[in-house]
């Protein structure tokens, strides 16, 4: 199938799905891994009208209720996984990462902003219309994480917070967690102002600065959030071939894919599932 996204190059790091008439994306490195479903969704297949028309699963977004219920039921067909270990988080663009565990399924984690489990079924859920989404997947351990990645959370490396949790908690191994970095805004559209930039100067290797952000004038700046995160993954030990970097925009596709950019606040969310399989 097609659904018509442009990306930003022709490499394939996803592929496009499509079951019971609902589309969404997947990684063929998170695939092979053979231990998980997973899946990001678009705003195509779903029954939510007007301005969060029609896949949207967020309960904040104003979107009538009983829409969100037959979305989720919807998508979760199609990821293959069930709503009711649907596990969320309540995201703040903070570095805060929860254990789930067993007793946490269905839970919304306040404050938080990622989440990693080794508990089969739990499906990690997490919202993004512009904001990075991060998933990582230890075939070895068979531990899982998901994390929500805005230009805050990036800055203060949520993705290292995320690896750093899975060393402490279940003894994983960096070069053994395959991660992608997922559909989310692009450099070209990701205008931000100095004292952003300022943040990352702070966070970041001076060396690694020209492939992170260039000055426009007027005090702006073009912020590349991918690279960003790739970068965040590289130096929390994850290797380089056992990372997916989008080459997909939301602000670039804003009629399949939700933008705050394009939208503003009129729009509902993108979904990232990710569950282990149940043996």
């Amino acid at each position: 199938m097609s659904l018509g996204l442009k990306y930003k190059n022709r490499e394939v790091i996803f592929e496009e799905k499509e079951r019971g008439g609902v589309p969404y994306l997947a990684y063929p490195l998170l695939e092979k891994s053979g231990i998980v479903n997973h899946g990001f969704s678009t705003r195509l297949g779903g029954v939510s009208k007007g301005f969060c028309a029609s896949m949207n699963i967020s309960t904040t977004r104003g979107d009538d209720p009983q829409a969100v219920a037959r979305n989720q039921e919807l998508i979760a067909q199609a990821v293959g996984v069930r709503v009711s270990d649907f596990t969320y988080t309540h995201q703040t663009h903070t570095t805060n990462v929860a254990v789930v565990r067993a007793e946490d399924k269905g839970k919304h984690f306040p404050e938080t902003d990622g989440m990693i489990t080794n508990v089969p079924g739990i499906c990690l859920v997490t919202f993004y219309a512009d904001c990075v989404p991060l998933y990582f997947v230890d075939p070895v351990k068979r531990v899982i994480g998901l994390s929500h990645s805005g230009w805050r959370g990036t800055a203060g490396k949520i993705g290292k917070v995320t690896v750093e949790k899975m060393k402490l908690i279940y003894g994983c191994s960096p070069e053994h967690i395959l991660a992608a970095i997922g559909p989310s805004i692009c450099q070209d559209c990701y205008e931000v102002s100095e004292d952003v930039i300022e943040s990352f100067k702070r966070s970041f290797d001076e060396k690694l600065w020209p492939g992170l952000f260039y000055k426009k004038g007027n005090g702006r700046y073009q912020l590349n959030l991918w690279e960003a995160n790739r970068s965040v993954f590289l130096e929390a030990g994850i290797l380089e071939e056992n990372i997916a970097v989008t080459n997909l925009c939301t602000h670039c596709n804003p009629e399949i894919l939700f933008s705050h950019r394009s939208t503003g606040d009129k729009r509902g969310n993108l979904s990232a599932f990710l569950a282990l399989k149940e043996q």
